[in-house]
């Protein structure tokens, strides 16, 4: 991807668990989730009906699920215009909403922790391309990230793994070596399916869902270090291969 390079093979790795850490984009590195959900509801209800939190949060992480093009068409008292005329409209809405975008509470302390951790930085997103570059140009984090990692024909969007194993093979690092941050179902799914650690923290939008398959929940990237979480990830993993090996020896 233009603008972002690709990371050098490893010299070689120290006592420490974990050498990379791989965002989600939206809801995680900047509040995108919450403008997209509130351009959708105004739209909504412009024509006369209504757009639930649960019907929305049901596609967060993922391009599968839950069509708002089509639902609007059956639930409006009123004409609705073509998809393209209705994205643009929706697309314009949205960048005003954007002209202020910054990067959400501890993204910038997390991406310089791992700076000063020499771990590497990368991005795995459903969205396009093309979104999230723009989207990273308007917090001001464009050239932060040694690999994004975005869906495209070749890889599926989440909770397919694609994204995550593209992302640790670009960074030349084992998937365990990982921390994945997430804030919704599908995007832990994927983590978990790929291999990674799991850090969730939930926004406005993904609070209420099931993130039981993250290793450890913040309520912000700012509540806690990098460093810390890796520790305690690193303390949990230990744990549970420590149980797994107690449960094997006393199967014998």
């Amino acid at each position: 991807m233009a603008g972002f390079a690709e990371a050098p093979f490893a010299s070689g790795f120290s006592d420490r668990i974990f050498d990379a850490v791989v965002f989600d984009f939206d809801g995680v590195i900047v509040d995108t989730e919450r403008i997209i959900y509130q351009v959708w509801t105004d739209t909504f209800a412009h024509y006369g009906c209504s757009l639930t939190l649960e019907e929305w949060s049901s596609c967060v992480g993922t391009d599968r699920g839950f069509d708002p093009f089509k639902t609007l068409r059956e639930r409006s008292s009123f004409p609705v215009p073509s998809p393209a005329e209705l994205q643009r409209r929706i697309d314009r809405a949205e960048e005003l909403l954007f002209e202020d975008l910054s990067p959400l509470p501890g993204i910038r302390d997390w991406i310089e922790g791992a700076e000063l951790l020499d771990m590497r930085v990368a991005i795995a997103s459903s969205s396009p391309s093309s979104w999230v570059e723009s989207r990273l140009a308007d917090a001001g984090l464009e050239r932060r990230f040694v690999v994004v990692s975005c869906r495209d024909a070749r890889l599926a969007a989440k909770p397919a793994p694609d994204l995550y194993l593209d992302a640790c093979a670009r960074l030349h690092v084992e998937p365990p070596r990982a921390i994945a941050v997430e804030d919704s179902p599908n995007g832990l799914i994927a983590a978990r399916a790929a291999g990674l650690a799991r850090v969730a923290v939930p926004n406005t939008v993904t609070k209420g869902l099931d993130l039981s398959d993250a290793d450890l929940v913040l309520d912000s990237l700012a509540a806690m270090s990098l460093e810390e979480a890796a520790r305690r990830l690193s303390q949990d993993r230990d744990r549970s291969r420590h149980d797994q090996n107690r449960e094997a020896a006393s199967g014998e």
